[in-house]
């Protein structure tokens, strides 16, 4: 136990019989259960050499029916630990890449109640950044920006960063079916959490690529997740602001979403027809699709600006 709450590691596994004994040799004594999800694994956990490691006695082993992805097998570890009397769980990846000295640094900002969930951040450490693949960073850099405006936690980066620790009690408040199996977990994760008005607090940690096999396909990640975060962000706002509340930005939003749109559409379709004709547009079409475009503009401007400062922070 650590400060009197009783903590769990989550280790969702999938062909990581290389790197999941030296995974659990690394974790910290204070942990006081293992819940190791075989996530219907091709390469079986090597049992054998688990039973060597120093933390054996504490290992849970949790099997699932059939493949549900790292998500999915995350939920299974959580539903365990809810049942098991655990105050807060901290989600460790198979695969070695995640440095488990950091676990106590996850735990400090939610047992001195400065936060309900804290996770890594690997873009704070410039030299560690240096080290990271240029694809996963500039990969990294966009969906952050992107998952910002989906989640609300605009304060936040890093947000794909599976490396978390989070409180049982406020796990018990999420609907655990809500949120996605496979790689948009992180995402769909705090995307719930911004409705229960939970603080995140970031950890600077740097990341860890050792001879790990991915089973990500980046090139096919922007398709996977756009569309999915369209759909998130379109969720919150309409939650929040027509839903739950009704406030300025409500208001904002629902007058310079149709400007902005007609004096965009208006303009182009004028653009194509007087262009066509070989015609000067007049005066007062471009007055009214330019004042139209700037008002809407602004106005959603004001939105996004509202929108950061209601992010949920300490």
């Amino acid at each position: 136990m650590l400060n009197n709450y009783k903590i769990a590691v989550v280790i969702p596994y999938y062909n990581a019989n290389k790197q999941i004994v030296s995974v659990i040799n690394k974790l910290p004594e204070f942990i006081d259960v293992v819940f190791l999800v075989n996530d219907k694994s091709p390469e079986p956990i090597p049992l054998d050499l688990l039973k060597e490691t120093k933390g054996y006695e504490k290992i849970i082993i949790l099997e699932n029916e059939t493949n549900l992805g790292v998500g999915g097998a995350t939920k299974t570890g959580f539903k365990a630990a809810m049942n098991e009397g655990i105050n807060i769980v901290v989600k460790v990846d198979a695969d070695d890449q995640m440095d488990t000295t950091y676990i106590k640094d996850l735990l400090n900002p939610i047992i001195n109640k400065k936060a309900n969930y804290a996770k890594g951040n690997r873009f704070r450490d410039f030299k560690a950044l240096k080290k990271m693949p240029f694809i996963r960073k500039a990969g990294n850099l966009m969906l952050s920006f992107l998952t910002k405006a989906a989640s609300g936690y605009w304060n936040n980066f890093d947000p794909t960063n599976g490396f978390f620790a989070i409180e049982v009690s406020t796990l018990k408040q999420l609907d655990l079916d809500a949120i996605s199996n496979r790689y948009y977990f992180e995402t769909s994760l705090i995307s719930q959490l911004y409705f229960q008005d939970v603080v995140i607090k970031d950890i600077s940690m740097p990341a860890i690529y050792g001879d790990e096999k991915s089973s990500m396909n980046v090139w096919k990640m922007p398709f996977v997740f756009f569309p999915r975060l369209i759909k998130t962000f379109l969720h919150r706002i309409f939650k929040s602001y027509f839903v739950y509340d009704f406030n300025i930005s409500s208001i904002y939003i629902l007058l310079g979403v149709p400007l902005f749109l007609f004096g965009t559409v208006y303009g182009i379709y004028n653009w194509w027809y007087y262009s066509s004709q070989s015609l000067f547009a007049p005066t007062g079409t471009i007055m009214l699709v330019t004042l139209t475009i700037i008002i809407g503009f602004q106005l959603l401007l004001q939105a996004v600006h509202y929108d950061i400062t209601k992010a949920p922070k300490s």
